[in-house]
C-alpha cells in the first residue's frame, strides 16, 4: 500500500517577511531573555535571529569563536563583561569579523598587547570606533599599532598612564579621520601630543584632555580647530592665567559648545577671559570646584558668550554681585547647578531666576542658606523646570514643595532627599504627571498617603528613592507598584517596617533592574523569590543587613535572574551553598559579602571559582590568611579585584554615619 505523504500544518510565521522580523526583534533587543526566547521557538526565527544580530556583549572571552560563528553579522563588539581578552581572542576577531567590526570596547579588558591590537588593525579595516581606556599598561608601541586603523573615528584612552606625547603622535599622523579622542587621566601626554592631534586631525569635534600636564601652550591650536564642540580640562593645574595671556585669537573657535574647565585651581577670572574670547558661540560651561571666588569681576568674562545656555559652578564661592551677574549677561541660560556653593542667599537666587524665565534644570543641592522665599521664587519665575535638585536645603518649610507641585507640572527630575516635605507636599507633588525620577530618601515626615498620591498620578515613574524615610511601609510602596508599572529603580533601605509584601508586590513591575533593601530586617528570601521570578531584568540587588535572607533566595536568582551583575549579602543568612549557586549567573561581576557568619574558606574557594565573570569582591579582611594564596593570585590574574573590609561597628552607631556614609547611600560599585 502506497504511504500518503504527510501534509505539513499552515505555520502563520511564513507570511512574515525576514525584514518585519528584523523590526521585531529591534524593538525587543533591550532585553536578552525575550531574545534568547525569541531564537529558540523555531529554526526559522533561530537564523534570522542570527542575521539581525549587530551587537554583542559576551560573557567569556573563550567563548568568542562560537559566538561569532552564530552571530556572522556582528559590526558592534563590546567586551567590557570578558576581564580579560587575550591576543589569541583578538586575532579571532580579526579573523572572524573582518571588515564587519565597526566598534570595540575593550575599556575593562586587560591581558592584551600590541600584537593582538595590530591584528584588530589590519583586518578590521573599517573599524570607526575603539575604547582603551583603563589600558594601563598600554604603551606608545600599542598606541602606534592602533594608528593602523586608517578609518579610526573615535578613540578613547582614558587611564593609559604609560603613554606618552610619542605614541599619541603616531595616533595623531595615522588617524586623521578622528573626530573624538578621550585622554583623561594620561598623565605622560602633554602639550606636544594634544597639540599635534589638533595640528593633523582636523575634524575633531571631541577632546577630552582632563588631569593632563599640559600648559595653555597647546590650546592656540586646538582653538584653531574649525568642527570643535566639547573641550574637556577638567584638573589640568598646569592651565593658568600666565599661559592663557598669550593665546592668539585671529582664529575663533565658534564651533565650540562645550568647555570644562573645573578643578583649574590656578585659573582666575583673567585667564577664563582671554579663554573665552575665542568661544563667542559657547552653550555649556563647567567651571566647578575652582578655588576662585565666582564675583562680579568672574562673571563679566561671560560678556561675550550671550549663546550660553548651562553653567555648572558646583562647590565654588559666590558672591552676591556674582550671582546676579550671571542672571544679568546669561539671557539664554537654560540650566544652572549650584551643588554645594558657599554663599547663595534667597536675594541672590531670587534676582537671578526672576531674570531666568526660562530655566530647564535648577541645582541647589546643599544651598543651606536658602528657604521657602527663594523656592517660592523660583515656583513662580520658572514654570518650565523639568529638573529640580534640592538635597539638604533644611530651611525650607513644607508649605514650599506645595508651591512647587503647584507651578511646576512639568517637571520629570525631583530631588528633595533630607528635606521637610510631607503629604501634603507629595499630593501637590502629584500632579507632575511626566515626573519620571524621585528622591525623597531622609523625608522622616511622609507617609503613606503622600506616596499613594504619587503612585495613582505618576503613571511614568522610573526612579523612586525612599532611603531612609523612616514612616513608609507596606501599603506605600503597593501603591507605587500598582500605579507605577514602568518603575525601574527602587531605594527603600532602612525603612524597617518594609516586608515581604513591598517586594511581592514590586515583583509586578517587569523592568525593574535596581532594587535596595539594605537594613530591612523584616524583608526575608520569600520576597526575594517573588522579585527574581517576577523582575528577568534585575540587575542590582542590595540585601545588606537583611539577617532573614538566606540560601533559598540566593537558589531562586541563580535560576530566574539571568542579568544580575551586583549584589550584596554582607550580613545576611547566606551560605557557601547559597554563593556558589550564584556562579550559575553568567554576568555577575560585583559581590559584597563582608561578615557574613556562614562562610567558610574552602566553601568560598570553591564560590570563587564557580564565579567566573567576577570583577570586584568585597570581603572580610579575616579571609585574607584564611584563603589560598593561589587563589587569590588566579582570581586577579582572571581579572578580579579584592577589597578587603574590617569595618567596625562602633562608627556606625554615630548619628552622622547614617546621614553623611555615602557608600550606603551610593551604588554598590
Amino acid at each position: 500500500m502506497k504511504k500518503q505523504k504527510q501534509i505539513q500544518p499552515f505555520n502563520p510565521f511564513d507570511l512574515l517577511s525576514e525584514e518585519l522580523v528584523f523590526i521585531i526583534l529591534d524593538l525587543i533587543a533591550q532585553n536578552p531573555v525575550d531574545l534568547k526566547s525569541f531564537s529558540l521557538t523555531c529554526k526559522w526565527f533561530y537564523h534570522v535571529e542570527s542575521k539581525n544580530r549587530r551587537t554583542l556583549k559576551p560573557l567569556r572571552s573563550e567563548f568568542l569563536p562560537r559566538v561569532l560563528t552564530r552571530y556572522p553579522n556582528s559590526s558592534h563588539l563590546d567586551l567590557t563583561f570578558c576581564p580579560r581578552v587575550t591576543d589569541n581572542a583578538l586575532r579571532a576577531i580579526a579573523d572572524f569579523c573582518g571588515p564587519a567590526l565597526r566598534s570595540l570596547d575593550l575599556s575593562r579588558s586587560g591581558a592584551f598587547s600590541a600584537a593582538g591590537l595590530l591584528s584588530v588593525a589590519v583586518k578590521c579595516v573599517n573599524l570607526v570606533e575603539i575604547d582603551l581606556s583603563n589600558a594601563t599598561e598600554m604603551r606608545d608601541a600599542a598606541a602606534a599599532v592602533v594608528a593602523e586603523a586608517r578609518n579610526l573615528e573615535r578613540l578613547r584612552l582614558g587611564r593609559c598612564k604609560l603613554l606618552t606625547d610619542m605614541g599619541i603622535g603616531c595616533i595623531a599622523v595615522g588617524c586623521r579621520k578622528l573626530s573624538l579622542v578621550g585622554l583623561k587621566w594620561c598623565v605622560g601626554v602633554g602639550d606636544l601630543g594634544a597639540g599635534l592631534l589638533a595640528l593633523k586631525c582636523k575634524g575633531l569635534r571631541s577632546l577630552d584632555l582632563s588631569y593632563l600636564p599640559i600648559t595653555g601652550k597647546c590650546l592656540d591650536d586646538i582653538l584653531k580647530l574649525q568642527h570643535l564642540e566639547e573641550l574637556l580640562l577638567e584638573g589640568c593645574f598646569g592651565i593658568d592665567d600666565d599661559s592663557l595671556s598669550s593665546l592668539r585669537h585671529e582664529h575663533e573657535c565658534k564651533s565650540l559648545k562645550k568647555l570644562d574647565v573645573s578643578s583649574c585651581q590656578n585659573l582666575t577670572h583673567r585667564g577664563l577671559t582671554s579663554l573665552l574670547s575665542a568661544a563667542g558661540c559657547l552653550q555649556q560651561l563647567v567651571l566647578a570646584h575652582g578655588s576662585s571666588v565666582i564675583s562680579s569681576d568672574f562673571a563679566n568674562c561671560l560678556k561675550k558668550t550671550s549663546s550660553l545656555q548651562s553653567i555648572t559652578l558646583d562647590g565654588c564661592s559666590i558672591t552676591s554681585d556674582g550671582l546676579k551677574a550671571i542672571g544679568i549677561l546669561c539671557k539664554a541660560l537654560k540650566e544652572l547647578s549650584l551643588s554645594k556653593c558657599l554663599g547663595v542667599t534667597d536675594e541672590d537666587l531670587s534676582s537671578l531666576v526672576m531674570k531666568q524665565k526660562g530655566l530647564r534644570k535648577l541645582d541647589i543641592t546643599c544651598c543651606r542658606k536658602l528657604t521657602g522665599v527663594s523656592i517660592a521664587q523660583i515656583a513662580n519665575s520658572c514654570p518650565s523646570l523639568i529638573s529640580l535638585k534640592m538635597e539638604s536645603c533644611s530651611l525650607v518649610p513644607r508649605d514650599a514643595f506645595v508651591l512647587i507641585g503647584q507651578k511646576c507640572r512639568f517637571l520629570k527630575k525631583l530631588d528633595l532627599t533630607d528635606n521637610e516635605i510631607d503629604e501634603e507636599g507629595l499630593k501637590s507633588i502629584s500632579g507632575c504627571l511626566s515626573l519620571s525620577s524621585l528622591k525623597v530618601g531622609i523625608c522622616l515626615n511622609i507617609t503613606d498617603k503622600g506616596l499613594s498620591y504619587v503612585g495613582t498620578a505618576c503613571s511614568d515613574l522610573r526612579e523612586l528613592d525612599l532611603y531612609r524615610s523612616a514612616g513608609i511601609t507596606d501599603v506605600g510602596v503597593s501603591s507605587i507598584a500598582r500605579g507605577c508599572s514602568n518603575l525601574e529603580t527602587i531605594n527603600i533601605s532602612y525603612c524597617k517596617d518594609i516586608t515581604d509584601k513591598s517586594l511581592v508586590s514590586l515583583s509586578k513591575c517587569s523592568r525593574l533592574n535596581t532594587l535596595e533593601c539594605r537594613g530591612c530586617p523584616l524583608v526575608t528570601s520569600m520576597g526575594v523569590a517573588a522579585v527574581a521570578v517576577g523582575c528577568k531584568r534585575l540587575a542590582k540587588l542590595d540585601v545588606k543587613k537583611c539577617q532573614n535572607i538566606n540560601d533559598s533566595a540566593m537558589l531562586t536568582l541563580a535560576h530566574f535572574s539571568p542579568c544580575l551583575k551586583q549584589i550584596s549579602v554582607s550580613e545576611t543568612g547566606v551560605t557557601d551553598v547559597g554563593l556558589m549557586s550564584l556562579g550559575n549567573i553568567g554576568c555577575l561581576q560585583n559581590v559584597a559579602v563582608v561578615q557574613s557568619s556562614g562562610l567558610t574558606p574552602s566553601g568560598l574557594t570553591a564560590s570563587l571559582l564557580a564565579l567566573g565573570a567576577l570583577r570586584k569582591l568585597k570581603l572580610h579582611s579575616s579571609f585574607k590568611t584564611l584563603l589560598p594564596l593561589q587563589l587569590i593570585y588566579h582570581m586577579e590574574a582572571r581579572g578580579c579585584a579584592f577589597l578587603w573590609k574590617d569595618q567596625t561597628p562602633q562608627e556606625e552607631l554615630d548619628p552622622k554615619y547614617w546621614k553623611l556614609q555615602l557608600e550606603d547611600y551610593a551604588p554598590l560599585e
